[in-house]
């Protein structure tokens, strides 16, 4: 496990921003991204605007990660 998160670009609403996520959850959401046959910056959007707005992008997406496996389980 890398353990240092690693900032990378989405594009949410026509901009670019950033997230920092470990490189676990980064290759993981990319494989939810894939099976939902849905591009990572559509998939982020949906977590984005989902959010409680005082909880951070990548918060939500690691919870969202969470939840689709314990759904899954």
């Amino acid at each position: 496990m890398s353990g240092r998160p690693i900032k990378r670009s989405l594009t949410l609403k026509g901009h670019r921003t950033s997230v920092s996520l470990e490189d676990e959850f980064w290759q993981t959401f990319r494989e939810i991204a894939k099976s939902k046959d849905m591009p990572i910056n559509v998939l982020a959007a949906e977590i984005d605007v989902d959010r409680d707005p005082e909880t951070g992008l990548a918060s939500a997406i690691r919870v969202f990660i969470l939840n689709w496996y314990r759904d899954k389980a």
